[in-house]
């Protein structure tokens, strides 16, 4: 009996540590991340960084870029999380100047040339970027045995009046950034000018790229009445992906002339005020390193910043990739976005 009661002691005790030592098995710890309603990312791409880091990641949508920019701003004495991304260049230095950033230098940035590389304190980390461009309808200028436009000089052109459908900047990502394409190559000085011919010339303003691609562009329905549409250099590729039937060839391409394309970069950073800086530091390098970075074009078709990650075949066939895109310093573009909004509103939609 006695010996019975000793070997159940023991058992107990047993039981006592194992009890003990599930108590004081730590649960994987979560880092947040504050991102726009257009990410996405494979779903294996982050369960890969969770196995290998024993960490679950929480993402936090807030709406487009600017609702997203100002929710961290509005909350940074409390972070929503402990990374941000995708701020991009025409929002940077508002991010910048409201101090949401902690400064980080990625060794993974020795893969990404430097042209990506903006703030030079490291708060902002480019991730991806892609060209807001014109695209043409293939089929209507082949057609019509037509020239297709090579550079924004050639939309003035009477034979193009009525045949391009572009959106409003006021309210529009890719509208905002042909405005900004248009102040790139003509100055602050000459943009109104531009514009008006434009607008002379019979340019069509829709609020919104749905509208203005699934809507008036020719190649998107059949039906439209434009064949040249502000939209994104991937969008060639999209057609050929999303096609109902295979596709050897896009029905669309892309106008890439100097300055005729605007060139959109996306960022991340470590927001001030993380618990997890460890945890934000190694996502961030996930982020910017090539198995991250070749899963990027097929999710979000925006284009990677890593040097060394390979494009899907579809891209490599059928984007064009501007070599003279048009940029504008990013203190700028905060300085003067909503003069040169108000103006434009006042010359092209009265």
């Amino acid at each position: 009996m006695k010996r019975n009661s000793i070997k159940i002691g023991a058992i107990l005790a047993l039981l006592s540590v194992a009890v003990l030592n599930a108590c004081q098995k730590e649960e994987p710890r979560t880092l947040t991340v504050v991102t726009h309603d257009s990410f996405a990312i494979s779903e294996d791409v982050i369960r890969q960084f969770e196995s290998e880091n024993d960490v679950t990641i929480s993402f936090v949508l807030s709406g487009d870029t600017g609702s997203a920019l100002n929710k961290v701003i509005l909350t940074k004495d409390a972070p929503l999380g402990d990374v941000f991304y995708g701020v991009d260049n025409t929002f940077l230095s508002r991010a910048l100047e409201e101090d949401i950033f902690e400064s980080y230098q990625s060794p993974v940035l020795a893969d990404i040339p430097e042209e990506f590389i903006l703030d030079g304190e490291y708060r902002a980390l480019p991730v991806d970027y892609g060209d807001v461009c014109i695209n043409y309808d293939k089929a209507y200028f082949t057609a019509r045995d037509m020239m297709v436009p090579q550079n924004l000089d050639d939309l003035l052109d009477p034979a193009y009046a009525g045949m391009l459908v572009v959106e409003n900047p006021a309210v529009s990502s890719p509208g905002l950034a042909f405005l900004l394409a248009t102040i790139a190559q003509y100055g602050e000085e000459g943009y109104l000018d531009y514009w008006q011919q434009l607008k002379e010339n019979t340019v069509v303003v829709v609020n919104d790229w749905e509208t203005a691609y699934y809507s008036n562009f020719s190649a998107s329905s059949g039906l439209g009445p434009q064949p040249m549409v502000v939209s994104y250099a991937t969008s060639p590729a999209a057609e050929v992906i999303f096609a109902s039937e295979p596709l050897h060839e896009a029905p669309t391409a892309s106008i890439v002339g100097t300055n005729a394309c605007f060139r959109q970069i996306e960022f991340v950073g470590i927001l001030k005020g993380t618990q997890n800086r460890d945890l934000a530091e190694k996502f961030i390098d996930y982020m910017l390193s090539v198995p991250f970075q070749q899963d990027i074009p097929m999710n979000m078709f925006v284009l990677p910043v890593n040097r060394n990650a390979q494009l899907p075949a579809e891209f490599e066939a059928h984007i064009q990739i501007p070599a003279a895109p048009a940029s504008l310093p990013y203190e700028l573009i905060a300085a003067s976005r909503e003069a040169w909004i108000q103006a434009w509103q006042e010359i092209v939609l009265q």
